[in-house]
């Protein structure tokens, strides 16, 4: 469990897509109009061999011919294709990726735990964090960060969610919309390979644009909320019978008992 390089997946400088499409409604499509539709004040550059600009953007053939080195990928290319890219991202200096594509070990399939072992193992000998694969993305709004393939952009706030899923991720976009409440952080983990949820409570836990509100605000507002102790036992505080508990992580530590750890909005 490590924060380490937790920063460049965050509160990146600069984000590199990899697997930009200029196709209508395809999923680097998606991202691509999110992460420049936005705030963000770095570069945001496209990467794909088959085109010369991506909205209107200027694209690259490979991260190697990267103007400057992306503090954070985002990387949405076939799933053969994503080991080697980890390795290129991480020779150039990258310290943070999240592999949206999905088509991995989610399936059951050797190849696919095959192929997530070898982007592991590529990010390894150069400290680069992965989040996903196989997941919504990442959305830091007080930092106009769209880094997802989220069809809504949430409004800036002080409440951070984590969940594993990117329906569940999708689903309270639209529900908090509908409520007014903003969010400092939106994660979808996916499948985990290395960024769990005990290395988020640990970031948010000192992150200073988040605040964890005590859980009579939150009964209020929500189907259902789940907590996790210190220990990180998980705990519901919602209504009686409504959601579950969170999927188990490693026992996350750096939060105290009864902090806000996620809403599960039950679908």
């Amino acid at each position: 469990m490590s924060v380490r390089n937790l920063d460049s997946l965050f509160r990146p400088k600069s984000v590199a897509l990899v697997g930009a499409s200029a196709r209508p409604g395809s999923v680097g499509s998606v991202v691509a109009h999110n992460l420049l539709a936005g705030d963000f004040e770095g570069p945001v550059m496209p990467v794909n061999p088959r085109h010369k600009s991506i909205h209107g953007v200027i694209a690259y053939p490979d991260a190697a011919s990267l103007p400057v080195v992306p503090d954070m990928a985002v990387v949405c290319t076939p799933p053969d294709m994503v080991p080697g890219v980890i390795a290129e991202l991480g020779a150039r200096g990258t310290k943070g990726a999240v592999i949206i594509t999905a088509g991995f070990g989610e399936g059951g399939s050797e190849h696919g735990r095959a192929l997530q072992q070898a982007a592991l193992d590529a990010a390894r000998p150069h400290l680069l964090r992965i989040i996903g694969p196989n997941c919504l993305g990442v959305l830091v709004p007080q930092a106009g960060l769209n880094a997802s393939f989220a069809t809504a952009a949430p409004a800036d706030g002080k409440l951070a969610f984590v969940a594993q899923s990117g329906a569940i991720v999708a689903s309270v976009i639209d529900w908090a919309d509908e409520h007014g409440l903003g969010f400092s952080h939106l994660v979808s983990l996916g499948d985990m390979i290395d960024v769990d949820f005990g290395d988020m409570l640990d970031y948010l836990a000192n992150d200073p644009h988040t605040r964890y509100p005590p859980l009579h605000r939150i009964r209020h507002k929500c189907p259902a909320v789940h907590v996790r102790g210190a220990r990180g036992r998980p705990h519901e505080a919602g209504h009686r019978g409504q959601g579950g508990p969170l999927r188990r992580g490693r026992p996350g530590g750096g939060l105290a008992h009864g902090r806000l750890v996620g809403l599960r909005h039950r679908l």
